[in-house]
């Protein structure tokens, strides 16, 4: 998950990530060089849930740039995408977790 100056959506988007039914996951967040309180609140976050790994842009690297380091990072073939004001239903991993793995044909899923 990319972010820039997001802190009046971010612990809504995050919580929703946490509370999901499927909890196997590691939540790569990208910080690209946040101004406001962001780094802050992804901080709290990720002191109480280890399953969080920050990544900090040292400068504004935009959306694109950031996604693919995330992807880079990320340690399971299977990713799934999500913006920082997005909130996401408790089931969407699970139920996309579980598309994937019946059907190996199918490359992306939304």
């Amino acid at each position: 998950m990319p972010v820039y100056n997001g802190e009046e959506h971010l612990a809504e988007a995050i919580d929703s990530i946490l509370a999901q039914t499927f909890s196997t996951f590691e939540f790569i967040i990208i910080d690209d060089a946040s101004t406001d309180r962001t780094p802050c609140i992804l901080r709290q976050y990720a002191e109480k849930d280890s399953r969080i790994r920050i990544i900090t842009n040292e400068m504004n690297k935009k959306i694109a740039v950031s996604l693919n380091s995330g992807i880079a990072e990320a340690r399971s073939p299977l990713v799934a995408r999500m913006d920082a004001d997005d909130w996401s239903a408790p089931e969407r991993l699970e139920k996309q977790f579980t598309f994937m793995q019946a059907k190996p044909e199918v490359g992306i899923c939304g």
